[in-house]
């Protein structure tokens, strides 16, 4: 759960504009900037298959067994649509299966519409990536970029850069607070200008959710990014090591999250049909316009 509260500050941090290379010009923020804005416009026509391993400590030190969850991510407008799948990527159940692809067929097809709830529904979606790109311009002013080197990942070249925040900068909300409270590492494709990788702990103990939950110093996550499709970067991995509590319980939790199988399926007017076709296959009945 405090993952998911601190996800839009910390992906705002893993989209951090940074310098594309040893100098620190304002300028060139301006394409890593475009390009991360552009990489998430673009999972609106992507879809692809999560697989999250998330792991419990409790009070005594004793870990859970991890447990496994998976999903196929599919986009539908201004949602995600999440179709459960078995541990190693496939469907669990086929009736089961074709049910949810027939939930989401009448779901594309509503989203096709031009009605007052599909203009709100749209509306609120546009209203949250405003939020997430806002704290993206955020960071120009909250972090300071020191060059490090270079490195080779893939055949590529990496520029890496430490990130630290800048004593200077006052935030103006409770989370741009938390921009004062992380350091770590950034890693820019130098041929591309995207992040490849980013890599941060938490300097101070952070409270969230008007303070009934605190994630305590030393946590720390990592995103890598690659390149998907031509053009196209997104992330393949992420991992959360957070300590913290909630209202006064104690949690520690360990959580990867590996992306896979990425493919374009478009809008939703176009995405319908990909279902329809997946449907057919499968014996399922298209829904009526």
């Amino acid at each position: 759960m405090l993952s998911v509260l601190l996800l839009p500050v910390l992906f705002a941090i893993g989209q951090t504009p940074a310098p594309t290379s040893p100098t620190t010009s304002p300028d060139l923020f301006s394409p890593v900037v475009a390009n991360q804005k552009k990489g998430e416009a673009l999972l609106d026509e992507y879809e692809r298959t999560q697989r999250i391993e998330k792991r419990h400590v409790g009070s005594a030190g004793a870990a859970d067994p991890a447990t496994i969850t998976c999903f196929r991510l599919f986009p539908a407008g201004p949602a995600v649509d999440k179709i459960p799948l078995s541990a190693d990527g496939k469907p669990t159940n086929p009736e089961t299966y074709r049910s949810d692809l027939e939930k989401l067929e009448k779901y594309l097809l509503w989203a096709m519409e031009d009605g007052s709830a599909q203009k709100d529904a749209y509306a609120r979606a546009e209203h949250k990536r405003k939020e997430r790109f806002d704290l993206m311009d955020a960071t120009h002013q909250a972090f300071l970029f020191t060059f490090e080197g270079t490195e080779k990942r893939a055949g590529r070249t990496l520029l890496r850069y430490s990130l630290t925040p800048n004593p200077a900068y006052r935030p103006t909300t409770r989370n741009t607070t938390i921009f004062t409270r992380v350091r770590g590492t950034l890693w820019i494709d130098q041929e591309s200008s995207e992040l490849a990788k980013i890599d941060g702990s938490v300097t101070e103990d952070i409270s969230i959710a008007l303070f009934l939950a605190k994630v305590y110093k030393g946590s720390h996550f990592m995103q890598e990014r690659y390149e998907v499709a031509p053009g196209v970067w997104e992330a393949t991995f992420e991992q959360y090591d957070f300590d913290g509590r909630k209202y006064l319980v104690p949690f520690s939790i360990h959580e990867r999250t590996f992306y896979t199988d990425y493919k374009r399926v478009g809008p939703p007017k176009e995405a319908v049909e990909a279902v329809r076709a997946e449907l057919s296959k499968l014996g399922g009945e298209p829904a009526s316009h």
